[in-house]
């Protein structure tokens, strides 16, 4: 691809991302890019730039963009091997690590028709029983397609969808509806469907179970080392049970060894490595009576305009992880207004950008010290980028337990430019110096071309694995195109099959009526002839169909029929009468009544004209 045409397709993704929320720029281009190239191919467009155009004369086309782009190849308990593994090892470990009464949490994240979320379900109700499952489980399901969420939360699949359910599981946990298999009710409320976008939107936090199957290979690497960090907060650790962490055969995990462990990397189900920072926890802080009635408010008053005023951007978090006091600075550095008083931080988009914010808090308040960021850079479009150093501190009182953390963003740029002036000025006096260490930099060469065969190899591992999950992608293309092609065939297959009952239909009317019957088109063409017809004049049907009228050579002089007909198919008359003289089959001579009507469509057209002979008595 070049590079205009490469920077007309980011044009595309931007104009996706303004205009519908939707954030394609950490999926691997390949895979988006021949998905869109199909969705264009198919509405006959030609250029990303005329098919933006396209979609802002046509919006429904987002819609059937997005449902191309997200490709939706699911079923239940995919891959039985792993699911067994989940079954038999993971859910009694989870169960075991937790009280009788303990609520178990689960997320399906990418569930799309929600086939992975109800078998997760299926298998918990086994472990706890129904009662269990319904007091005790919490099953969310989310995904970024908004169709195929309506079609998950419906919980209704056509039996070809059940052919992978075991006949038990089938038996005890959906119904029968109208042709279709419906989760049971009442197990039903217990999972909870929802859209969330993975690259934007915060996790699900205190998880037990997290099954993300075949969603992280459509991302790059950056995006799924992102993804990964957010996974490893949202599950439990072992001070409220085992967390773990089950995806699809085609991702493996090779960057994130620090924060999973393998459990079974062929079932590629994996656990929680328990990091030094804790989660946010402590008792809330006791209030302060106000003894000095007045005094007290002003000195209140007196402490929130210091606060206020302080010139460094600070933000303050109670241990319910409850936005507690910003002052002017940071209300204007991280657009965060007075009605963000009060509300979850994970809510706030400063929890997670410019950078992991909560990550940061539980370290502090795990070592019971501040931590600090350096350099942390923001973007913004049009602009340069700031840079800040972020300090969390954790707040005490005369107690050993913390009252909260206070939040200090110090912006840095200028000193970061300085630093990079610093670094060029290093740079060009170490280049001066490398003249200078010939003999050091022999020895640096060796190690340097020991650490790059390391690296080649690290590097070709992730391009086999890349290359894996490229793979898988287009395996589950297909997959969904071969979908697409069984159903418009089953569309076809029934279209045949009425029109074959509706010829059918037509052959026995035109069998049931007494006198020869014969039905031409506009063409003089007969289309139809029935079994009197050939007793009267000697000709069978396959003899005549698609042959003209005018044509045939019978004992009808049907030269004489031509301005009944055209009268009729030209709308000069409703029907036409004839008598003619004319010689039967087995030559007998006859008189041959013959009637013509018109045979008219739905719309009021004239098809072509029915034509009844019989002889006259």
């Amino acid at each position: 691809m070049s590079a205009a045409e490469q920077e007309r397709f980011e044009g595309l993704l931007r104009f996706l991302r303004q205009q519908r929320g939707f954030d394609f720029t950490g999926y691997k281009w390949p895979s988006v890019m021949r998905r869109t190239l199909r969705r264009m191919q198919t509405v006959g467009v030609s250029g990303f730039e005329a098919y933006g155009d396209y979609l802002e004369v046509h919006p429904e086309e987002f819609a059937l963009l997005f449902n191309t782009i997200l490709i939706n190849v699911t079923s239940f308990f995919r891959d039985p091997q792993a699911w067994e593994f989940v079954e038999k090892r993971v859910l009694p470990e989870i169960l075991a690590s937790k009280g009788p009464q303990a609520p178990v949490r689960v997320w399906s994240a990418g569930c799309a028709s929600g086939e992975e979320a109800y078998s997760a379900a299926m298998l918990l109700a086994e472990a706890l029983g129904d009662d269990g499952f319904r007091d005790r489980v919490k099953v969310y399901a989310t995904d970024a397609d908004e169709e195929a969420l309506a079609q998950a939360r419906q919980a209704a699949y056509a039996p070809k969808d059940m052919e992978d359910v075991p006949p038990r599981l089938r038996e005890r946990y959906f119904e029968r509806l109208n042709g279709r298999y419906v989760f049971r009710s009442d197990l039903r409320r217990s999972l909870i469907f929802g859209r969330h976008d993975l690259v934007q939107d915060a996790p699900i936090s205190r998880l037990d179970l997290l099954i993300c199957r075949n969603t992280l290979m459509y991302f790059n690497s950056e995006t799924q080392a992102r993804l990964m960090s957010r996974f490893h907060f949202a599950l439990n650790g072992h001070d409220h049970g085992a967390g773990y962490l089950f995806l699809g055969r085609a991702e493996m995990l090779l960057t994130q060894s620090s924060l999973f462990t393998p459990l079974d990397v062929k079932c590629r189900v994996f656990s929680k490595v328990q990091q030094t920072a804790a989660r946010l926890r402590g008792a809330p802080a006791n209030p302060v009576p106000d003894v000095n009635g007045g005094d007290m408010n002003r000195n209140l008053r007196l402490r929130d305009l210091a606060l206020d005023e302080t010139p460094m951007a600070r933000i303050i978090i109670d241990t319910e992880g409850m936005l507690a006091h910003a002052n002017q600075k940071a209300r204007l550095l991280l657009s965060l207004n007075p009605k963000d008083i009060g509300r979850p931080l994970q809510d706030l988009e400063v929890s997670y950008r410019p950078t992991d914010l909560r990550s940061m808090i539980e370290q502090a308040y795990a070592v019971r010290r501040s931590v600090t960021q350096t350099g942390v850079e923001r973007r913004f479009s049009g602009a340069d980028a700031q840079f800040l150093d972020i300090v969390v501190q954790p707040l005490y009182d005369e107690g050993p337990t913390p009252l909260g953390v206070s939040v200090t963003f110090v912006d840095v740029t200028r000193d970061q430019n300085l630093l990079a002036e610093l670094q060029r000025s290093r740079e060009e006096i170490r280049t001066t110096n490398e003249a200078l260490q010939s003999s050091n930099e022999e020895l640096e060469t060796t190690n340097e071309e020991l650490q790059s065969s390391n690296e080649e190899l690290e590097t070709t591992n992730e391009e086999l694995q890349s290359t894996n999950e490229e793979l898988e992608t287009m395996n589950e293309e297909l997959q969904s195109t071969n979908e697409e092609l069984q159903t418009v065939n089953e569309e076809l297959r029934q279209r045949t099959d009425e029109l074959h009952n509706i010829n059918a239909f037509l052959e026995s009317v035109l069998a049931s009526l007494p006198g020869g019957a014969a039905v031409i088109d506009q063409n003089y063409n007969v289309l139809m002839w029935n079994q009197r017809a050939e007793d009267l004049w000697g000709l069978r049907s396959d003899e005549v169909r698609g042959r003209s009228l005018l044509g045939l050579d019978i004992g009808l002089p049907v030269g004489e029929l031509r301005p009944m007909v055209r009268a009729c198919l030209g709308g000069e008359a409703e029907s036409k009468e004839l008598t003619l003289d004319a010689t039967n089959r087995r030559g007998k001579r006859i008189r041959c009544h013959v009637a013509c009507t018109p045979l008219v469509s739905s719309s009021r057209k004239r098809e072509g004209v029915i034509l009844t002979m019989d002889e006259a008595d």
